[in-house]
């Protein structure tokens, strides 16, 4: 189910013009498995898993449940045409997912309407959203950070959907020469895995510049791992290294004040920062 009520999407500092025509122009090839989505259906496979068994770790959930998350509210930013939301949902959570981009909402909901599944999707800014006041057991900050202007203010956003006793997940890119050479220049250029200006180097993100926006909204890495590519085989796998692909899971410390952003975050202490 879609929610279009907005005839203009609200203004926005986050809202880069250049990343929304992007995914505009590839907005009805989300679902092929072999058209330019293809790494991002790989990597849900991966990160599903993951989001999980973290979800069920927190609330103290049983992961081997038929509907393990049954009943917790996920916000999806940046769902794209809801291939992590579709997830989420068919394990029970109550999944809202949110885009810039207005084909992907369409596509998103014709997609789940499709498949049986009831979901909410919505045109709608992390910010704008943030001002009606709604809060999420689990934000989904996946793939995104890396596509936003202001990303201060995007992430003051996110962190203000979130209850107090919930969890956020990122998602995204390192930025430093190795990255650039891997997730850019090889697979972009050379493999032509992703579709030209995907992603721009300036707008890639350090594990610790994403922890300290969320420790600046109180809120501690818990976990993290990297994302290993294997050209050969097209496929992924988790590993420790975090210098090119990351995932992390943050939460608020209950009874610790908000940190300060030259605080070493206990999850990251020690990698490729």
């Amino acid at each position: 189910m879609s929610d279009t009520r907005h005839k203009e999407l609200p203004a926005a500092t986050s809202v880069d013009p250049r990343e929304v025509a992007h995914y505009r122009r590839f907005a009805a090839t989300w679902w092929d498995p072999q058209g330019p989505f293809w790494p991002l259906h790989k990597l849900n496979d991966l990160r599903v898993p993951w989001i999980k068994q973290r979800l069920c770790q927190h609330f103290g959930r049983d992961p081997q449940a038929p509907l393990p998350l049954q009943g917790l509210a996920l916000l999806d930013i940046g769902c794209g045409g809801g291939i992590l939301a579709e997830s989420m949902a068919r394990l029970g959570a109550d999944v809202h997912g949110i885009d810039v981009v207005e084909r992907n909402i369409a596509i998103a909901s014709e997609h789940a309407e499709g498949q049986g599944l009831s979901l909410r999707y919505e045109w709608v800014t992390a910010e704008a959203l943030q001002q009606r006041g709604p809060a999420y057991d689990g934000v989904l900050n996946m793939e995104v950070v890396e596509h936003v202007a202001d990303l201060p203010g995007f992430m003051a956003a996110a962190c203000a959907l979130l209850k107090p006793q919930g969890i956020m997940f990122v998602a995204t890119i390192n930025r430093n020469p190795l990255a650039w050479l891997v997730a850019i220049f090889g697979a972009e250029v050379v493999l032509r895995w992703l579709p030209r200006g995907t992603h721009r180097y300036q707008l890639l993100r350090k594990p610790a510049e994403v922890a300290a926006l969320l420790e600046r909204d109180a809120l501690q890495v818990l976990d993290s791992t990297g994302v290993r590519v294997n050209p050969l085989r097209r496929s992924l796998h988790l590993c420790r290294s975090l210098r090119i692909n990351y995932m992390l899971s943050a939460a608020r410390d209950p009874v610790a004040p908000a940190r300060s952003a030259s605080t070493p975050t206990a999850g990251l202490a020690g990698r490729d920062l």
